[in-house]
């Protein structure tokens, strides 16, 4: 918490507001004692000149705390948002940063809960730190002082009372606390259950598994619930717990001051002055225990913020002394050198001593079966995983000596699933290349054979909703590999996006990508389960369990490799190895 304060508070305003609060403490300080002056000299000697003057004394002091608090309220509130607004900033800074490694450790769900509700958490503390955290203490002490100044036999009061307070604070937080801490888990548990509802509800609906699912959600939903129920409960045995001292507090005042006004020996406003510090010292207290309660849950909340802040991606650029510039106009080729992959924690290898190069022009494809490692040797390539032995090279460069941003411009890559932004055709294709002109979009959505429904639809305003849920699966697709081809890259790469395409169109996408002289000048890597999808291609690997066994153009490995010749038996319709026959 303090570090999350030291890094964003504003030192200036912060300070501004710490002022504020302290002219509005010297004010509601000073009140009692005029009140106290006013009865004594004043009401009691019937002298209403005096009374007007600490009268108009007494309004401008309030007008003056009024003000004060005013501007307090005004500066810690704003201080408050600003860190929020700070910390949603660097979390997403941050988020961004992160390897699928990283991602998977944290989960969506858990990192959506630390973006919002950790952060509120935090952002509301650091408003009561610039409020009620340095009042109350500030209050409180000096309330006390002033109390003892004013009539020392009183405060005896203040030895049965107060303790009696902090034995029930203590108690309340001993067993609130732990559930507050808990309260942030379970919010994961909640966003991630309804996440899920979310994005499957068309695999619920068809499953009929909406009463699983409802219940499912009920049993994380009341789970947290009961926990704010006894969390809050607890909390608000406070208020009256609070009410009865003060209120006996009060009593055992008057019933001693009544005492020691009739016995002559203390005056009628120093009892009234009295009480009203001894109100402001018991709300004081209230409210320093008030947030000894919050505290610890905002505090759980800063340690998970923290811990992503302080996550250092496991991917990251090289130091300046290390790392190489990108050579331009430099002819594209990729090349894997030895390359040995394995996931974090997994006693073996994921890949096994990949070794081959790809020239500019050249097509690239990888086959094998379900869980082969296909995708995992396409992530490597944009280097979102550190390999363990080996090197990788993009335009003769290894790319771990180069920054993610200027190895990312010299890739561009269509993911197995399809993703698509909230906007429009236009805003997803610049998503790709910024400064697209129409001709540049037309003409890979003519490649990625999207053009004609994309016409159909409105052209290139056609709004897109969310996941691109307004096209189907084999239009989705088409859109991301236009924004891919719509890049000038030096490597671009295709991670099973044809899977959602017909024959038909396949075929035709990938002659329009032979033609194309942009593509043509690259290195094109095209992952794929069908035969059809890689016949064509200058190099195929087969992949089978992490190690290529097989590498070689089709009619090569269709005489030689018994692992390709068992896939290309395997495929479903006679006519697919028909396709790859003839290519």
């Amino acid at each position: 918490m303090i570090r999350i304060a030291r890094r964003n508070l504003e030192k200036l305003p912060a300070l501004l507001a710490v002022i504020f609060l302290l002219v509005q403490v010297a004010a509601d300080l000073y009140l009692p004692t005029i009140t106290s002056d006013l009865i004594d000299k004043g009401v009691i000697n019937h002298d209403m000149a005096y009374i007007w003057q600490q009268g108009g004394i007494m309004l401008l002091v309030a007008a003056l705390g009024l003000l004060a608090s005013a501007c307090n309220v005004y500066f810690a509130s704003t201080q408050g948002m600003k860190v929020g607004q700070k910390l949603r900033r660097q979390i997403y800074h941050k988020v961004l940063t992160f390897s699928s490694k990283e991602m998977s450790d944290f989960g969506d769900s858990s990192l959506i809960t630390r973006s919002t509700n950790d952060i509120v958490q935090v952002q509301n503390v650091m408003v009561q730190f610039l409020r009620m955290m340095l009042q109350s203490p500030i209050m409180l002490v000096a309330a006390i002082i002033l109390a003892y100044h004013r009539e020392p036999r009183l405060t005896g009061v203040f030895a049965i009372s107060l303790p009696v307070l902090a034995i029930v604070v203590i108690g309340v937080m001993y067993f609130a606390v732990p559930l507050f801490k808990s309260i942030q888990k379970k919010t994961d548990r909640i966003n991630l259950v309804f996440r899920e509802g979310l994005t499957g509800v068309r695999v619920i609906r068809a499953f009929n598994q909406d009463q699983r699912e409802q219940d499912r959600f009920e049993g994380a939903n009341a789970d947290y619930t009961n926990t704010g129920i006894k969390a809050f409960t607890l909390v608000s045995l406070l208020f009256p717990i609070m009410t009865l001292i003060l209120s006996l507090t009060n009593i055992g005042i008057i019933w001693v001051g009544a005492k020691l006004i009739a016995n002559m020996s203390m005056q009628v406003g120093n009892l009234i002055a009295f009480m009203t510090y001894s109100t402001q010292i018991l709300m004081s207290f209230m409210m320093l225990s008030m947030l000894f309660v919050f505290i610890p849950r905002a505090s759980a909340s800063a340690a998970r913020l923290n811990e992503v802040l302080d996550r250092r991606p496991s991917v990251s650029d090289p130091t300046p002394d290390e790392q190489l510039s990108v050579v331009k106009d430099a002819p594209a080729s990729l090349t894997f050198d030895h390359v040995n992959f394995r996931y974090e924690g997994a006693e073996e290898l994921a890949l096994t001593d990949l070794n081959f190069k790809v020239q500019a022009g050249q097509t690239l494809a990888i086959i094998g079966g379900t869980g082969s490692g296909k995708s995992s040797l396409v992530n490597l390539i944009p280097h979102l995983f550190n390999v363990e032995s080996g090197r990788i090279e993009v335009n003769g460069q290894p790319i771990d000596r180069l920054s993610q941003y200027d190895l990312h411009q010299e890739i561009s890559i269509t993911q197995q699933k399809a993703v698509l932004f909230t906007g429009t055709v236009r805003s997803n294709l610049q998503f790709g290349y910024e400064t697209a002109t129409e001709d540049d979009m037309w003409r890979a959505l003519e490649i990625a054979q999207a053009a004609d429904f994309v016409r159909e639809e409105g052209g290139l305003d056609t709004i897109v909703e969310q996941d691109g849920s307004n096209f189907s699966g084999g239009q989705r697709q088409r859109l991301a590999i236009a924004r891919t081809i719509i890049k000038p890259a030096s490597v671009y790469i295709f991670d099973d996006s044809f899977s959602a395409l017909d024959f038909k169109t396949d075929a035709k996408l990938r002659q329009a990508l032979r033609r194309d002289p942009q593509i043509q000048r690259a290195v094109s890597v095209i992952v794929a389960q069908r035969i059809s999808t890689v016949a064509d291609a200058d190099l195929i690997l087969v992949v089978d369990d992490g190690k290529v066994v097989g590498q070689g153009s089709h009619e090569e490995l269709k005489a030689t490799n018994k692992t390709y010749q068992e896939i290309l038996h395997s495929q479903i319709q006679e006519g697919d190895e028909e396709r790859a026959q003839r290519k």
